[in-house]
């Protein structure tokens, strides 16, 4: 079983219950072999069919059913005509019931008719089987105990399982909207910003030429306005640039705080110490933000710790989440990723703290889970921006 789930092999190996009316054949107690030894193979086979199809999303549902339907009829004409041990296969019925019934799709708010007509009617057929064999009432129902026991949590595993793997999908396709809605408002910004500046740039560089050799004191004066113009784009290209690339800690505590809540992850924060400087502030602001980003996109976490502690020496930033996405990776300020994939965000943060003496350490929580701390010297300084 992994994150996924468990897989098909996983009801294929409960097989070995046949184990049981196996041991009935060779003490005698079942024949004609010629009979019971078929129709041992043909229960399996059909056990393995069902789980197989139902795991295969390449073969309609309908086909498992038909297939456990088969089954069905198998087990209940093998258990009258021999009787013994060879109840046990309505348990194995039930297996392979709750693993069809756990593949159909939920209807929320309304009644589980699969659970009920698939695993309520082969736990009954098993009772009428057994009633049929003349077993006692305590057989009976052990023989019904076990089926829908062995169907129903089955059937919920599966559905649980599928469930995670939806919010899990639904976490990802969060995070890519995110980051599809900073990289529409970064270009609609510099659209805005440069569009027209870079336009009337475009026709004042005409003008020039076209005066430049009649008239020199009108293109330099021409020459003048562009420089007035590029001067006042470079400076709101900087201001976009630098609202994109970090906004400061408390900003960025509070899109931490908002992004986490629609990620469904719960979130803490702690602030410990003084006020810190501007240019701290902004450094630990762009690592809040690189951390936050990696407990949604790749910790698969529930809950996330923000603390920030500033001392008199250092400010310390600690991001902990209690998930394991990060499969076990380590990183030591700027050595490189320890095992793991990826990296690029966290080695671009380590390379802005180099800047300013500082270190990011990355790697599995003692207690469990991923935690990321970045910590600046309180003789930062250079500014968040990397400028």
């Amino acid at each position: 079983m992994d994150r996924n789930g468990p897989s098909g092999q996983a009801f294929v190996f409960w097989l070995v219950i046949l184990v049981w009316p196996v041991w009935d054949m060779v003490k005698g107690r079942a024949h004609p072999l010629w009979l019971a030894i078929p129709a041992l193979v043909v229960f399996a086979f059909l056990h393995f069919a069902v789980v197989r199809t139902a795991f295969d999303g390449r073969y309609p549902m309908r086909l498992p059913i038909v297939l456990l339907v088969a089954q069905a009829g198998v087990a209940s004409a093998a258990a009258l005509a021999f009787q013994g041990r060879w109840y046990t296969l309505f348990p194995l019925l039930g297996l392979a019931a709750g693993v069809v019934v756990g593949h159909l799709p939920g209807r929320s708010g309304r009644p589980e008719l699969p659970l009920f007509i698939g695993i309520g009617g082969v736990s009954s057929l098993g009772v009428l089987a057994g009633l049929l064999g003349g077993e006692d009432g305590g057989a009976l129902a052990a023989n019904w105990y076990g089926t829908v026991t062995a169907g129903v949590v089955t059937a919920v595993i599966l559905r649980l399982f599928t469930a995670i793997g939806q919010l899990r999908d639904a976490r990802e396709e969060l995070a890519e909207a995110a980051v599809a809605r900073e990289r529409l408002r970064f270009s609609r910004d510099l659209h805005d910003l440069l569009g027209h500046t870079l336009s009337l740039m475009v026709v004042k560089a005409q003008a020039v030429r076209r005066v430049a050799e009649r008239d020199p004191a009108v293109a330099a004066e021409q020459a003048a306005d562009i420089e007035t113009v590029g001067r006042k784009a470079l400076d709101e290209v900087r201001q976009a640039v630098s609202g994109y690339r970090g906004r400061g800690l408390a900003d960025e505590l509070d899109a931490a705080r908002m992004a986490l809540a629609d990620s469904g992850v719960d979130v803490s924060v702690r602030r410990t110490g003084p006020p810190l400087a501007p240019r701290t502030g902004a450094l630990l602001g762009w690592a809040v933000r690189e951390g936050v980003t990696n407990v949604i996109r790749h910790s698969g976490a529930g809950r996330c710790e923000i603390t920030v502690r500033n001392g008199e020496d250092s400010a310390v930033l600690e991001v902990k989440d209690d998930g394991a996405g990060q499969g076990g990776s380590a990183w030591q300020g700027g050595s490189g990723w320890q095992g793991g994939s990826g990296g690029h965000g966290l080695r671009g943060l380590s390379e802005r703290m180099e800047l300013v003496a500082g270190t990011v350490q990355a790697g599995p929580a003692p207690d469990g889970g991923f935690l990321l701390t970045v910590t600046v010297p309180a003789t930062a300084t250079v500014d968040a921006g990397g400028r």
